[in-house]
């Protein structure tokens, strides 16, 4: 295959410029379709980004505009639907974070891989980030040492400015969502954790709504013991003041601490004899290096660079923290 040609279902906020600019400007990649449940705003996007072809219905896209693979960035209550739909008809699949609402339904969607000869990935793309491989890189070698404990602190108002705003707001609506704002913000932070440290061997936490301003929760604590003894400690809230607001992920180890944030451009880190910080600036598109990947893992070409199995896992730690 020498051209990935894509189409979009959802061409919603995430897509303006995060990741829909990307797929044409990923060498063998074309977007080629979109589509929205209101025409007039899918008509919009491809007017505005120079799509040629729009549609309201995702099967006629799948259908009729003659794709190779599909991007699925609508709310995550459809996620598997889509999902399993594009893989019945031999379409590759790229779905955006949360994969799913829960870990029953990501398990759904690797059962729908397995009975498809398509592929799947998924976008937890700040792993190809080079801010975040260059923190991997510190830790992989010992630069601080052996790690010992990992402290995470998201700490938000009740309308984070690290959020998108939409016209319904459907991040706090649970049943659309599969919770609140820490599924929307923790899956990027704790698939880092799956990628730095490798395979837990258990996790719990829970969670709680203190203010009572929408149905899902707003306050959601968690731990996790890795196979290596690392441990991680979670704390995610989003009812604090605004003068109060922090996102902060310190890594703790015998010879000093690597300090960045997950939303930031920066790494530090200190030790006895260094006391250093870099300063990264992200990719105009922040998702075309993990779909760069992509593309060339749809085309065999590479490896899967974030696969199902891989976000059930991630699925599971944040059902065991939240239910």
């Amino acid at each position: 295959m020498s051209n990935i040609n894509w189409g979009i279902i959802g061409c919603g906020n995430v897509t303006e410029k995060k990741s829909g600019p990307a797929f044409k400007k990923v060498p063998g990649s074309n977007l080629v379709a979109v589509m929205r449940r209101d025409a007039a705003k899918a008509a919009d996007y491809a007017k505005r980004h120079q799509v040629a072809q729009w549609y309201s219905d995702a099967d006629k896209l799948m259908n009729e505009a003659g794709v190779d693979a599909v991007y699925i960035a609508t709310p995550p209550s459809s996620h598997l639907d889509y999902a399993k739909a594009a893989l019945s008809k031999g379409l590759n699949v790229y779905v955006e974070k949360p994969v799913t609402r829960n870990a029953a339904e990501a398990r759904a969607m690797a059962e729908a891989v397995k009975q498809s000869n398509a592929k799947l990935t998924v976008a937890h793309y700040r792993r190809a980030l080079p801010m975040f491989l260059k923190v991997k890189e510190l830790i992989d070698q010992k630069k601080v040492g052996d790690i010992r404990t990992v402290q995470i602190r998201m700490w938000q108002s009740r309308k984070p400015a690290l959020i998108a705003p939409v016209e319904t707001n459907w991040r706090l609506q649970p049943e659309l969502s599969g919770g609140g704002y820490f599924h929307d913000l923790a899956p990027h932070q704790l698939d880092l954790m799956l990628y730095f440290f490798g395979e837990p061997e258990k996790y719990h936490g829970f969670s709680l709504n203190q203010a009572g301003t929408s149905p899902a929760d707003d306050h959601v604590c968690g731990e996790i013991l890795f196979k290596n003894k690392v441990v991680v400690n979670g704390s995610w809230c989003f009812n604090v003041a605004e003068s109060l607001t922090t996102d902060t992920c310190e890594i703790i180890g015998t010879e000093g601490k690597i300090t960045f944030p997950f939303f930031g451009t920066y790494i530090s880190w200190k030790t006895e004899t260094e006391d250093e910080t870099l300063t990264f600036v992200h990719p105009e598109h922040i998702q075309q290096p993990h779909i760069t990947n992509i593309v060339s893992y749809f085309k065999n070409e590479g490896p899967n660079p974030c696969s199902i199995e891989e976000a059930i896992v991630l699925m599971d730690i944040l059902d065991a923290f939240t239910k």
